[in-house]
């Protein structure tokens, strides 16, 4: 027992030591009983029908539709909030790829091998995906006209289903989601983990996790439980459990920040998904205040502009800073790891939380506002005494406790990079530099946070 709490409370755990939660016959259960997942993916698909269809043809006015608070007020927070707990266990019951799923059962699908193209550039295309959905949100009125939020989603729909068409098992979710990216990157930081006991593989002939059965399809995302090493790609959408006949794979409970102590921000992924993101994330604080509104009408310089070269400058300066802090520490290559980069993998915590922080600001500031919205459509006239309206002060002390702890978690990442992975090889005044772009990006979350309130 001592051993297993160890390996939840130290990210230097040993595979025999951690926390199985498969031995908790409830949550076992959850996972082989494949219709759980699809109740809860039907309720999914019957929200998202309501969004596009009431959005498409209902009030445009986002105090009479409550389409606009459902997409950004709470489903985004709460996809934002699985990252942390879930890893990437939301895609398993997203609602993109259902009509690409429809197809597949009908037979309307070629059943395709992805192609190389995709595998290869999908992930710059995915992550420039995210981004340009992160500047319409914030430059154009894409969050506050529900048609336009509900075409976002309906195209997104479309082209999940227009690959599943094409090509077997989900390619769109695998390589092209945007939002499927930001969730892989991001449950890097997750308290669980999906992975096969490799002892019991040594002994599998048949790889049959990664094998269809007539009544069980395989791995929708190509992958099957003897492939998957990290979280970046996995659904844990259990589709292997059924298959697998020697009951290997199993969720395991485990040190938070593990995954990204061991990558080490190694990839594509981290090397700019992190930047990007952290620099996307100040420019909408600041975006929101009303000094940013002072200054653009001193500079006479049009929105959508001033917020590109906004973001695109934060991100890029981002993303230098981490590669100069580096350089003072002096490593960055392995000859069997390969290049990594210990400043972008101390500020994923912050990345992260910085955008949990924003979208629990948007969820706390709207939800009296929806509140009343639904109490109009729905004519709940006992929702009337309600007060939901919450107090920036509130807000602004969740928002530092939660930042306060992504920081603690970013100095825990230096401390065990210098102490136990390179057992004070590299001297600690090498390690100054990523301290000091860490707190900076630190301080200034501390400083735009409030001036966003409003």
């Amino acid at each position: 027992m001592l051993k297993k709490l160890r390996s939840i409370l130290f990210p230097d755990n040993i595979a025999e030591v951690r926390w199985d939660l498969f031995r908790f016959q409830r949550i076992k259960s959850f996972f082989y009983n494949r219709k759980n997942f699809a109740y809860i993916r039907t309720f999914g698909d019957i929200v998202f029908i309501f969004i596009i269809l009431y959005g498409l043809f209902g009030p445009q006015s986002k105090e009479e539709n409550p389409v606009i608070f459902l997409t950004w007020g709470i489903w985004w927070p709460s996809v934002v909030l699985s990252w942390f707990f879930l890893g990437r266990m939301w895609c398993a019951f997203c609602p993109f790829p259902g009509v690409a799923r429809l197809f597949q059962r009908l037979k309307l699908s070629l059943e395709k091998e992805p192609p190389l193209w995709l595998k290869k550039y999908g992930i710059h295309l995915a992550t420039t995906f995210f981004f340009v959905i992160i500047w319409l949100e914030t430059a154009t009125p894409l969050a506050q006209v529900p048609r336009y939020t509900a075409l976002l989603i309906l195209s997104v729909v479309g082209f999940a289903g227009l690959f599943g068409i094409l090509y077997k098992g989900y390619a769109w979710c695998r390589y092209l989601c945007p939002l499927g990216r930001i969730t892989g990157v991001s449950a890097t930081m997750a308290l669980i983990e999906f992975r096969p006991n490799h002892s019991v593989c040594k002994g599998c002939k048949g790889a049959y996790c990664k094998k269809s059965t007539p009544n069980i399809s395989p791995c929708p995302v190509y992958l099957g439980a003897i492939s998957v090493q990290n979280n970046l790609n996995c659904f844990i959408c259990g589709h292997c459990l059924l298959l697998c006949p020697n009951d290997s794979p199993r969720v395991y409970l485990r040190h938070p920040l593990k995954e990204i102590i061991s990558n080490k921000g190694k990839g594509i992924t981290c090397s700019y998904i992190v930047p990007f993101l952290i620099g996307s994330q100040i420019s909408r604080f600041l975006v929101e205040s009303s000094s940013w509104k002072a200054f653009l009408s001193q500079i006479y310089l049009d929105e959508k502009i001033a917020f590109t070269l906004l973001f695109l400058f934060l991100s890029f300066a981002i993303l230098m800073l981490s590669r100069l802090t580096i350089l003072i520490l002096g490593v960055f290559e392995d000859p069997i790891f390969g290049r990594f980069n210990l400043a972008i993998a101390s500020i994923i915590p912050l990345a992260f939380t910085g955008e949990l922080i924003f979208r629990l600001k948007y969820f706390l500031q709207e939800l009296d506002e929806f509140l009343n919205t639904i109490t109009n459509l729905l004519e709940l006239k006992f929702l009337q005494a309600l007060n939901l309206q919450i107090s920036n002060v509130y807000i602004l002390i969740i928002s530092y406790f939660l930042l306060f702890i992504a920081f603690i978690a970013t100095l825990y990442i230096i401390y065990y990079f210098y102490s136990k992975e390179f057992e004070h090889e590299i001297p600690f005044k090498n390690f100054t530099g990523i301290i000091f772009f860490d707190f900076c990006l630190f301080f200034i979350y501390f400083i735009i946070i409030p001036l966003s309130l409003h």
